[in-house]
């Protein structure tokens, strides 16, 4: 049986490798300290759900590609651009 991680095949060897690393036993602190996605702030970030329609989701989408940003990068760029204007947006 072809064994893989993240998709890529894992030899035999590697498997050996990582039992005897884990057998020797990890340093907890330095483990911890490379859990999680790094810090954008001095704070943690808060998750904000926000709906969109398909075409807003889209048109952002788009000019994320355009701008070789992945989505979160494009809806902070979006969100800096907006709270940084005088422009205020009424509803409909």
């Amino acid at each position: 049986m072809e064994r893989k991680l993240h998709g890529q095949p894992v030899s035999e060897a590697e498997i050996d490798q990582w039992v005897e690393e884990a057998e020797a036993g990890y340093d907890v602190e330095d483990l911890k300290a490379r859990m999680g996605r790094p810090a954008r702030g001095a704070t943690a970030s808060q998750v904000v759900p926000v709906r969109l329609t398909t075409e807003e989701l889209a048109a952002v989408m788009e000019r994320a590609e355009r701008e070789h940003l992945n989505r979160s990068e494009a809806f902070r760029a979006a969100l800096s651009s907006w709270a940084h204007t005088d422009n205020t947006l009424t509803s409909s």
